[in-house]
């Protein structure tokens, strides 16, 4: 269900206050976490909305898409769990549910008898194309900001998130280049 706009920015609203505050300092700091936060709520709404035909949520997207991507199909969980940067647990909970549904299989590793490989199945590719039309139909098609904006942004989100330690390749983030 979707509500009209406000009529005023809560968040500029907010940093007013933390100014008017005494909180000068960090009122910009506070803008931006908020900003985040908050933009993050309108993409999963969005992201969870176009998924919703599928029955999968992000997270279980993510993986069938990163083990769609890999060369075999196939992943060791802790792979997974690095490439996705979330915890163990988070893709085993998701790898879970998505065996019990058919689209993937634990199956033994190789070469590594303490390893378990996580594969996607046929139905499991065939989902998670169906999802990547949705998404890309409904979601990354329309990032609400024109390119040149777009790639401003995604410069300024890998300073962020390499400043963070989110990643180290050695060097500064590389500049976004048109696709």
């Amino acid at each position: 269900m979707s509500r009209p706009p406000l009529p005023v920015d809560p968040i500029q609203e907010a940093h007013r206050q933390w100014v008017g505050h005494g909180w000068g300092a960090v009122a910009d700091g506070m803008a931006a976490v908020t900003s985040l936060v908050r933009a993050q709520q309108i993409v999963m709404a969005r992201v969870d909305e176009a998924l919703r035909p599928t029955g999968l949520t992000f997270s279980r997207y993510e993986l069938l898409q990163l083990l769609n991507f890999s060369a075999t199909g196939a992943l060791p969980m802790a792979v997974a769990s690095a490439r996705l940067q979330v915890h163990p647990t988070s893709v085993t909970n998701s790898v879970d549910r998505l065996e019990a549904a058919g689209l993937v299989n634990r199956v033994p590793h190789p070469n590594d008898r303490r390893a378990t490989l996580i594969e996607i199945t046929d139905a499991g590719r065939t989902l998670v194309a169906e999802a990547t039309g949705y998404l890309n139909e409904r979601v990354f098609a329309r990032p609400e900001l024109p390119p040149e904006r777009l790639r401003t942004l995604l410069q300024l989100l890998a300073e962020f998130r390499h400043t963070a330690g989110d990643f180290d390749t050695g060097e500064e983030p590389a500049r976004w280049a048109e696709p």
